[in-house]
């Protein structure tokens, strides 16, 4: 139950533009940003380094969680997809169905 009482609707699992090669393609644009710098200094090096074991230990909170919500169809696209580096050798034309 919710805000007036209500149920909120059955969420669906759906894999859209980049998420059909990389689960995690928000994360990966961040983990970019932060280490694609001119010049790494200890400070931002302890950041990078900080952000991307912030992010690594999150990933797979929110995977664990997605398995519980999704079970088997999860389960099925993370075979598919890439954590984070789209790897030529995932079977990527396996996925062509939107909704794995």
């Amino acid at each position: 139950m919710h805000l007036f009482g209500k149920q909120p609707p059955e969420a669906k699992f759906r894999t859209p533009l980049l998420y059909r090669y990389v689960r995690h393609p928000i994360y990966l644009g961040i983990l970019l940003a932060v280490w694609a710098t001119p010049a790494m200094t200890v400070g931002h090096l302890v950041y990078s380094l900080g952000i991307t074991a912030y992010i690594l230990i999150g990933i797979q909170l929110e995977e664990h969680d997605l398995i519980q919500q999704f079970g088997n169809r999860y389960r099925r696209y993370r075979r598919h997809a890439a954590m984070l580096v789209p790897l030529s050798c995932r079977n990527f034309a396996a996925s062509q169905d939107a909704d794995i």
